[in-house]
């Protein structure tokens, strides 16, 4: 593995120079997988760059083994700064980000890149993950098929639409851009969050352009547990993403965000209020009956797509999956708007010409703090 070119990214004529950038925490076999994936690649005049985000299993020597130029964090200091690091230190035009647990196509930088070619005013682009998610599972390979789905939705015209968030676990930019608008934010986002999301708006905002473009295609490998569902939605999306959408006053209808969603996350919760309220009054159980036939009828373009790709069964028992993730839509919301009215109205408009990036950061919340301290707790009893 020694003789793959570590850089500088090398463009044939008329060809943008490519940087991609991977940062890495303790990767394990998924990022040994990634590594292996993009030297399969039909593009190959690229620039690697790994950010070791302060691993201590060997993701950075591994890195170096696959021909990356390897850049270090002596601590975790989570993937917006890793990436801003990445970025700064590239050569390329462009660059792609991908992350540590994702695997390309043969094809999947070819596509991206061709589209940057042909269209000198693109600014970013993102793809999704495909629907062949390699992790074991009913959580997993429904979280994966759920935002492949959600990605492939929309009026697309040869293959891509407008967008104007912008994501990396998959996605291109062009570097001048990147820089000029300041790159992530790791101060508001020093864990993994809506960074990529926030950035998207600056761009948009300011006139730049994005694509959502479906043929643009990754495997997630990540393995999915209850816990990092819950954490995931509800912390580091959720409640960042409607603190971001208040203080950027966005109207977000896009992506997970559409008005079809947002009524799911009402009828879930009158779906559990209805099931709640049966001892006492058992009419209530029609009342439940009927906000699971809207959860079913806004959704089933959902479930007929899982029904097609893992079976009737699959997408049968995958509605229950789905009315946790509506559940914490709704709990995402409540505690962003108790945020926003009791604390977050007192703040001051960010002063003319300064960039908005969308307030402070989201404390570590209490239940996270609990779970933290009984996983210490239970390790030094053992």
């Amino acid at each position: 593995m020694d003789d793959v070119p570590a850089g500088p990214a090398s463009a044939g004529p008329g060809r943008p120079s490519l940087s991609v950038v991977v940062p890495v925490h303790n990767g394990g076999v998924d990022f040994e997988r990634c590594l292996r994936r993009l030297r399969e690649s039909t593009w190959a005049d690229y620039e690697l760059l790994v950010v070791d985000d302060g691993s201590n299993d060997g993701s950075g020597p591994l890195a170096e083994r696959h021909g990356a130029s390897v850049l270090r964090h002596a601590r975790p200091l989570g993937p917006a700064a890793a990436r801003n690091y990445g970025a700064e230190k590239a050569t390329g035009d462009l660059i792609f980000f991908l992350d540590a647990d994702v695997a390309v196509h043969p094809d999947t930088i070819d596509r991206g890149l061709a589209r940057f070619q042909e269209d000198p005013d693109l600014t970013a682009l993102f793809g999704s993950y495909d629907d062949r998610p390699l992790a074991p599972g009913l959580l997993s390979r429904f979280r994966n098929l759920l935002h492949h789905y959600v990605h492939q939705q929309g009026e697309f015209v040869r293959d891509a639409r407008p967008a104007h968030t912008f994501w990396t676990g998959c996605g291109m930019i062009r570097r001048a851009a990147f820089l000029e608008f300041g790159g992530f934010d790791p101060r508001l986002y020093a864990r993994p969050s809506i960074e990529d999301i926030e950035l998207g708006y600056r761009l948009t905002r300011a006139g730049r352009k994005i694509l959502l473009a479906r043929d643009v295609q990754a495997t997630h490998m990540k393995r999915w547990t209850l816990f990092e569902v819950v954490r995931t939605d509800v912390f580091r999306r959720g409640v960042p993403w409607m603190l971001l959408i208040k203080r950027s006053g966005t109207v977000e209808t896009d992506l997970n965000v559409q008005v079809g969603q947002k009524l799911s996350v009402a009828a879930t919760g009158g779906l559990l209020l209805a099931t709640a309220a049966i001892p006492l009054a058992p009419w209530s159980a029609l009342a439940a009956l009927a906000c699971g036939g809207v959860v079913l009828g806004l959704n089933r373009g959902l479930y007929r797509f899982l029904g097609r790709r893992r079976g009737v069964g699959f997408a049968a028992v995958s509605f229950p999956l789905h009315l946790l993730y509506f559940v914490c839509c709704g709990v995402s919301v409540v505690i962003a708007l108790t945020r926003w009215y009791a604390i977050d109205r007192a703040a001051r408009p960010v002063a003319e010409g300064r960039v908005d990036r969308g307030g402070r950061p989201i404390p570590p919340p209490t239940l996270v703090r609990l779970a933290r301290r009984l996983q210490r707790w239970t390790t030094r009893s053992r």
